[in-house]
């Protein structure tokens, strides 16, 4: 009988992720495993897959030096074995288990990421919060000037301004004209964006609802549209606040899985805060892949 490896299936407002314990830093994940993971009718599916692993034992120098911060580091990867640099809604998910199998006790603590330390803080049972550190536009002097540096297009619609950010990985933020109905957009195929970002970007389509109050979709790189998108949340909320000249510090963001908090802080970094479930744990037989 082959191997078997442990996992635990959990979401964070929907957006789902399988978590691989390798306590001692000695399973390395390839992508083809990655993918295999995700898969939704082949593997355990999931958006996405995280590797928990001491900060101590990555293979990542960027990551490594993280370790006098944080014991633990959040490996990410998207859902098509890709690596990524943060994951907001995953974040929480990692912390979570960090705390059920009492591998952090504290109410707050940090975490690595390949996007910096990031700081976790337990509001209660069903809300966490995690600091997601600094944010930015991503082509500062053409949006402070014009407000929009890139088009996104959509099958079936003319091209469409938007705001590219980022929050140690890439989005690109559409507020959406009178007129286009958010539910009724087709998200099977990845939006085009114009310029084309380097790395490729998260694409958020977003509706203002009123004060401090936007609704959000979203179709993420290497995955597709997802039911959540963290960073994604915290990008719809500061482009939307930037549009509005700065006004409003806390927005609720309302995605198809559920309703998530954003702060923007001082020193400009944000704040994303929501729920976290763990719905499942379980063993598979991860067979020797190649990437």
């Amino acid at each position: 009988m082959a191997d078997q490896t442990a996992f635990t299936k959990g979401h964070g407002t929907e957006n789902d992720f399988v978590l691989v314990p390798d306590l001692e830093g000695a399973q390395e994940l390839t992508a083809a495993q990655v993918s295999w993971l995700a898969d939704r009718r082949a593997g355990v599916g999931g958006d996405g897959v995280i590797r928990v692993v001491p900060t101590a034992a990555a293979s990542d120098p960027d990551v490594l030096a993280q370790a006098t911060q944080a014991r633990w580091f959040m490996d990410y990867r998207n859902a098509d074995g890709s690596l990524a640099e943060m994951c907001g809604n995953g974040t929480r998910v990692f912390a979570a288990y960090l705390r059920r199998e009492g591998l952090e006790t504290a109410d707050e603590f940090a975490i690595a990421t390949r996007a910096g330390v990031k700081i976790v803080r337990f509001e209660g049972p069903d809300l966490i919060a995690v600091n997601l550190g600094p944010w930015r536009l991503a082509q500062p002097v053409i949006a402070e000037s014009e407000g929009f540096d890139a088009l996104v297009h959509l099958d079936g619609h003319a091209p469409l301004s938007a705001l590219s950010l980022d929050l140690g990985n890439p989005h690109t933020v559409v507020a959406l004209p009178e007129g286009i109905d958010l539910d009724a957009l087709d998200l099977h195929r990845a939006p085009v964006v114009n310029p084309a970002p380097p790395h490729g970007t998260n694409v958020e389509l977003v509706r203002p609802l009123g004060s401090g109050h936007v609704r959000m979709r979203v179709h993420e790189r290497g995955v597709g549209e997802t039911r959540s998108c963290g960073t994604g949340a915290a990008a719809a909320a500061l482009a939307t606040r930037f549009w509005a000249e700065g006004r409003g510090d806390t927005w609720i963001v309302d995605v198809p899985g559920g309703r998530l908090r954003v702060r923007a802080l001082p020193g400009q970094e944000v704040e994303l805060a929501g729920p976290a479930v763990l719905v499942a744990d379980g063993s598979v037989a991860l067979e020797v892949r190649s990437s």
